[in-house]
């Protein structure tokens, strides 16, 4: 019997989530490359991938329209140099021993979207959105004090990631034509750097073979999951996604915690915990909403 629609993109959406999720041990197999130099191949081969993508689609018009928008050009510009950084603090954090890190800043990242939406497009929150904004902005502070460091890579991920998010929101620009045009526009000062910034390690010269199958496939590693999650996202309910963007985290946690043996103390899971209290509130504030909406006459109090 074949798969229905909805499992067919539960399993896209899987796999997507789990993609991302396991994605540190791909970087962590590059982890004795400087990390703009993984950045800058990843850059290349995504471009030609991607370009790959819109070929096999057909989408080029969708390309040149956006181009031809001055508007939506330097839209895509921003959110290229957003994508960009949080691509790079990504690789450094996870090569740095950091994996735990990002998966906080990942947690974090619906909430600072939240917020951005708040801040940049006056939308209203609820009480109890307020409430896990609070407790998760909290969470951070208690670490901050305790701990006496600032979790630059969990933040700088969240932030880089919400402001992303926020400009290809109003950037009017499809997934894939949109990141085909953000790498273009990253694909020179990439390129610069790998034949003129690496003088003793020309271009895919200085690594070994294995280093290089990774580098190569960095493009399909960065694409695929983008395309199993668009597949599944227009077969699967909001509600459903957004609860299975919490696995990616998740997997990643997992894997620093008991992989790679990252250290874990009392400060970090109450940290953590305070977050996936706010997690909880803000995911059942949404889910509530989303059934009010499907069930207009039914009272869900």
């Amino acid at each position: 019997m074949g798969k229905t629609e909805f499992e067919k993109g539960f399993l896209a959406a899987l796999a997507a989530f789990g993609a991302w999720g396991l994605l540190p041990a791909y970087w962590k197999q590059l982890d004795n490359l400087q990390p703009l130099q993984i950045l800058c191949h990843r850059i290349v081969w995504s471009l030609l991938f991607v370009a790959m993508v819109l070929t096999v689609q057909r989408r080029w018009g969708s390309v040149v329209k956006a181009i031809k928008t001055r508007k939506t050009l330097g839209l895509l510009l921003l959110s290229g140099l957003a994508i960009g950084v949080n691509w790079f603090i990504y690789i450094w954090a996870v090569n740095s021993g950091k994996v735990i890190e990002t998966s906080l800043g990942y947690f974090i990242n619906p909430l600072v979207s939240v917020l951005f939406a708040v801040l940049f497009l006056r939308e209203k929150l609820s009480t109890l959105q307020w409430s896990a904004i609070v407790l998760a902005g909290l969470a951070i502070l208690y670490q901050v004090i305790l701990v006496g460091r600032v979790p630059f890579a969990a933040l700088s991920i969240a932030v880089s990631f919400a402001l992303y998010a926020l400009i290809r929101k109003v950037a009017e620009v499809e997934s894939f034509p949109g990141l085909f045009i953000e790498t273009l526009l990253l694909v020179f000062p990439a390129l610069f750097y790998l034949f003129v910034g690496l003088p003793e390690e020309p271009f895919l010269a200085g690594e070994t073979a294995q280093q290089k199958i990774w580098l190569l496939s960095s493009g399909i590693v960065t694409s695929l999951p983008l395309i199993c999650f668009a597949y599944g996202a227009r077969r699967l309910p909001l509600s459903m996604l957004g609860i299975m963007e919490y696995l990616a985290p998740t997997l990643s946690f997992l894997l620093g915690f008991f992989v790679y043996k990252e250290p874990f103390d009392r400060v970090q899971l109450l940290t953590f915990v305070c977050v996936w209290v706010a997690l909880a509130l803000f995911t059942g504030e949404k889910l509530l909403r989303w059934r009010r909406m499907q069930h207009p006459d039914k009272d869900l109090v």
